[in-house]
């Protein structure tokens, strides 16, 4: 298994979030899916386009009526009011609804140089909930995903090294590796944290344009590509 099909994945702790707080749930890779297959917003429908002055930039997931769930180098140095949600499709530039974000809060312990905390909740004005869309369900408190369990990454990112962002939905499947080995793989490129799982599959990866997009385990969200 090499370090380019590995994805860091660290923890998420809460899932109360009446008013969001981030939760303890990151991941580190560089957001291409690779040996993936075309997808549709109804097996994923908490799948979001986070767009920047209307371009998508990152993935995003529902957790709320009004909350978006993604990585804090997505919004990190943005203004909020550049930041738009396009959901309930897959199609990446059209279809579905669009709402306009209102605020956004990155982990007070996001660290841009160790990727560490990279996650943020972002709220919108309108809903996100139709038809078509719903949210996704979240880990219970201390959630610590085993080695082997089967995950799933979604995104429009693009589908091969130095290729354009896909217009359709695609997900790929993969497996949470054992922490150690995570450790041993990543060490003098990133410290792997306690919080921090690995996932991933020889031949299988994720790229641009999939950050802060959600690794589910079924309906569960358990990670977020960073």
């Amino acid at each position: 298994m090499q370090r380019s099909t590995l994805l860091l994945v660290l923890l998420l702790a809460s899932s109360a979030l009446a008013k969001p707080t981030p939760g303890r749930l990151w991941t580190r890779a560089n957001g291409r899916i690779i040996g993936g297959t075309q997808t549709d917003i109804a097996e994923y429908p908490w799948q979001l386009s986070f767009q920047l002055a209307g371009s998508h930039m990152c993935g995003a997931s529902i957790i709320s009526s009004n909350w978006a769930l993604t990585a804090a180098h997505c919004v990190d140095g943005f203004n909020v009011k550049l930041i738009s949600f396009r959901g309930g499709t897959s199609t990446r530039g059209s279809g579905g609804f669009i709402q306009q974000a209102s605020a956004g809060y990155a982990h007070e312990l996001y660290n841009s140089n160790t990727i560490d905390y990279d996650v943020a909740v972002v709220q919108v004005s309108g809903s996100l909930l139709d038809s078509n869309s719903q949210a996704v369900s979240l880990p219970s408190d201390g959630y610590d995903p085993a080695g082997g369990l089967a995950v799933t990454v979604t995104g429009w990112g693009v589908t091969y090294s130095n290729g354009q962002l896909t217009k359709n939905l695609m997900k790929v499947d993969i497996s949470i590796v054992e922490r150690s080995t995570c450790q041993d793989i990543f060490a003098g490129l990133n410290t792997v944290t306690d919080r921090m799982v690995c996932a991933g599959e020889a031949g299988k990866s994720v790229c641009s344009g999939d950050s802060g997009g959600p690794l589910v385990s079924g309906t569960t969200q358990v990670g977020v590509v960073s």
